[in-house]
Parts: C-alpha cells; structure tokens; sequence
C-alpha cells in the first residue's frame, strides 16, 4: 500500500541548531556586557519566583511521589531537593525541583506563548551548578540565555504547536534546559549545537495531562532530559546538525508553523525573559484576568453591604480559549480547580484572591465553593482578548454590578512589583522554612549574581535540622 509521503516542508529553513548553538557559546555574559540590568534585574525576579514556588510545593504529595521514585534508583547525593532534606543526583533534582517549582501553577509565564519558561531551565542549571561549584553569575547568564532559547522557539511555532496539543512548557524546555546546562559547562558552539539537538529528540508533554500530578511532571522532566542532553554532548555525544530546522526535524514535525524570524531576529539584542511575567494567583494564567474581576466585585458587594447570598448568578464573558482550557465546571480536587475559571471565579468573590489554599481540595470542595460555582454563567466572546474578562454580578433585587479587566495584575502591563514578589515568596515558603530564613533566602536570590557560589542560597533553600 503505497502512503502519502507529501510533507508542507520548508527544505531551504535556516541553521537555527547552529545559530542558537553558536549564541548560547559565545554570547557575553552580564559583565561583559552581554546584556542590559534591566534584564539582568528581570533574571533575578524570574529565579527568585521559580523559588519560592519550587520550595512551597516541596512536601507536596506529588513530591513525595517522585521523590520515592527517583529513591528506588539509590542515586548519588550530588545535588539538593529544595524545601527538603533529602539529596539525590543532579538529574533526580532536576526532575524532582522541576516537578515541585510547577506544582502550585504559581509560576512565571512568557505570556506571547504560555510558556512557564523558569521550570525546566533553572530547575536544570540549579541542579548542575551545585554539583560543578558554578558562581550565583555563571548560573544568571545561564537562565538568560536558556530562557531566550526555550521561548524563542515557543515563538515560532505558538500557536499551532500549542492547539496540536503539546505542553509547550515542556516541549521547549527541553532545549532552554540543555542550552542553560551547556553553558554553564562552557561548552563550545559545536558541543552546544550537539546539546540542543540531543534535546530535540526529547519534547516533553501533552495537554492531556492538566489538572493531573503529570503537568508539574513536564518542566521536571524537561530539566532532567535538559541536562542530560548536555552532559551527553559534554562527552562527545553527537546529532544532527539540523535537528531543530530540517523537514523531520522537531520544529516542523511538532508544528505546522515555524516563523524562523522569531528565532533568528534580534538573537542577543532583545531578550525574552525581559517579556516574563509572574502569577499572584496559583493557577492557570487564563483565569486571573476573571479572578481579578471577580476580586474587585468583591470589594464593590463590601462597599455597597451586598453579601454573595444576593448574588443570583455571574455573567462571565471570556475568549475562547479560557474555556477550552479552564472550563472545568465541577473540579473534583485542588489540581482541577486550578483550570476551573468557575472555581477562580468563586474564590474571588469569597476571598478577594485565590493563592494555593485557595485551590486546596478542602476549599474547593467546601458546599458554599460549589454552590457559588454553578452560578456562573461562562459564554465565549472572541471580540474579547484572551487576557481579558468581562464580568457582571446579577443581584437577587435585579441590580447589576459589572466590571471588565483588560489587564489583569501580574501582567506585562499591570507588573507585580518586587515587594510583592517577597510577599508572594514569604506566603509560600514560611510554612516550609519559617519566616526567617525565608527572608535571607529572598534576599539571597536578589544577590544571585553577585553571589560566589551557588551553595550559599542552596543551602538557605532547606528546612534547619533540628
């Protein structure tokens, strides 16, 4: 039987493996003036966020899960699991760091393409620049560059490669991973090169798996494979030169789109972490533009003294794509709440703000949390941004209370500030290190690139044996 070998290939796409190969090796760093401190300031939010979020998920059992699995292997203790006691090789913590950094669904966001761009790639050179000694700017530059490579390829092939079906997080993390991990090994182009496309054998991900322990699995399981990729090319372990950009390569076998501008276009100018963005909510970022609606509803029912026994039902207007992939109406436990926008909906207008208690099975499945639930009435308005929402309070007297959002906090546009970072920080790390050396840990992570050694903030990020 003969098959249809007719492929909508680009034969003529440029190097893109050897281009980012060559610009992970031989960009300069911060110092050297690779870079604006601007960025370099973005950097530090970025790791200081994929922090706080790695150590407040770490005695999640989700962790507890994996880090029994990864335990099975008897692995050496050469690297730390944050939040935690335990050791284990730097590519169980890389896998474990990545897991916990994403459990919450409390981390960054490159907004253009939904990538969480932080958990594959610092989860990686986290892990492997404990075990080498690297310096708190070694590990800076590495995020930078890794970053830039993961989200330049997510721009390229976003949105097709995303609607197909892929968690873009990890299938481009993979490559940022591998990127970050070559360069801090100072690895040359060609090895570089060899890393990326050893990674691009290895995407990670499907969608299928939201709302399950399996998401987290992605960006820990794209730092693992990440970092293996390096270490392979580090011993001479080859690939195709062209894995990226050749017709069977990963881009255009994962996506019918692949703009090789977005790749190409002002590399080592324009940096993408510069475009990172970080959740006040502890969520799916589609649903805060409602929760913030929803927040500021609240405030307008305690002004005018109306109590959510008055309110009939919420009318949500939304883009599509909000309930494509937070439309479960009757979430079972936390982790489907978190791509419930009727839960976030719910917990906004009961709690003013929805972080991870708020997505707790308990809350989530507390009577009045399901009873506010089914009042909202969600319908799809293409003619509203993905990033916006469009909420109205029907009232049991027949007022109606409406307030749209077109920026929701935490945007580009609408920034958390550095205060409210910590503040984020300190809400999920005290209860695992206390408040106190939560704080030094903050401040730690702000010094990063200043820093000597990475072991200094390693060791911070741990429970003090008692």
């Amino acid at each position: 039987m003969a098959r249809n070998t007719q492929v909508l290939a680009d034969h003529n796409a440029p190097p893109v493996t050897r281009i980012l190969g060559e610009f992970v090796a031989t960009h300069p760093g911060f110092l050297a003036g690779g870079w604006s401190a601007e960025v370099d300031h973005e950097a530090h939010r970025t790791f200081s966020n994929w922090l706080g979020c790695a150590v407040g998920a770490a005695q999640h059992e989700a962790v507890d899960a994996a880090l029994a699995a990864v335990s099975m292997l008897q692995p050496a203790s050469q690297a730390t699991v944050l939040g935690r006691a335990e050791r284990v090789d730097m590519a169980s913590a890389a896998l474990l760091n990545g897991i916990s950094s994403h459990t919450f669904d409390f981390d960054d966001t490159h907004l253009k393409t939904i990538i969480h761009p932080a958990g594959p790639v610092a989860s990686a050179i986290l892990a492997l620049a404990e075990h080498l000694g690297s310096s708190g700017r070694e590990l800076i530059d590495a995020l930078v560059l890794g970053v830039d490579v993961s989200c330049r390829v997510g721009n390229a092939m976003y949105p097709d490669h995303y609607d197909r079906g892929w968690h873009i997080t990890g299938s481009t993390g993979t490559l940022g991973a591998a990127a970050g991990c070559a360069r801090l090994l100072k690895l040359d182009t060609e090895k570089t090169t060899m890393a990326i496309g050893i990674a691009a054998s290895q995407p990670v991900g499907m969608r299928e798996q939201f709302g399950t322990m399996t998401k987290p699995m992605h960006p820990g399981a794209a730092a693992r494979a990440g970092l293996m990729s390096a270490l392979l090319a580090s011993k001479g372990y080859t690939a195709s030169h062209k894995a990226l950009e050749a017709p069977r390569g990963m881009m255009q076998t994962v996506s019918l789109k692949n703009d090789w501008n977005e790749i190409t276009h002002e590399l080592g100018q324009r940096f993408e972490i510069s475009f990172n963005t970080y959740k006040p909510f502890a969520c799916g970022i589609v649903i805060h533009p409602s929760i913030d609606a929803c927040a500021q509803l609240r405030a307008r029912f305690a002004q005018d003294g109306v109590t959510l026994e008055q309110v009939e039902r919420i009318e949500l207007k939304v883009h599509s794509l909000v309930l494509e992939l937070t439309g479960k109406k009757e979430p079972a436990d936390g982790l489907q709440a978190k791509f419930s926008v009727y839960h976030g909906c719910a917990a906004g207008l009961t709690f003013g703000f929805a972080a991870e208690d708020e997505f707790s099975d308990a809350i989530v499945n507390r009577p009045d949390m399901v009873a506010l639930r089914r009042k909202v009435v969600a319908t799809v308005d293409d003619s509203i941004d993905e990033a916006s929402a469009d909420v109205t309070a029907v009232l049991t007297d027949g007022r109606r209370l409406h307030v749209f959002v077109e920026h929701a906090i935490g945007s580009l546009q609408n920034p958390m500030s550095d205060s409210q970072l910590e503040a984020k920080f300190q809400g999920m790390s005290d209860r695992i290190l206390g408040a106190g050396r939560t704080s030094e840990l903050i401040n730690a992570c702000w010094a990063m690139g200043g820093a000597g050694s990475v072991a200094a903030v390693v060791g911070l990020a741990v429970p003090e044996q008692v």
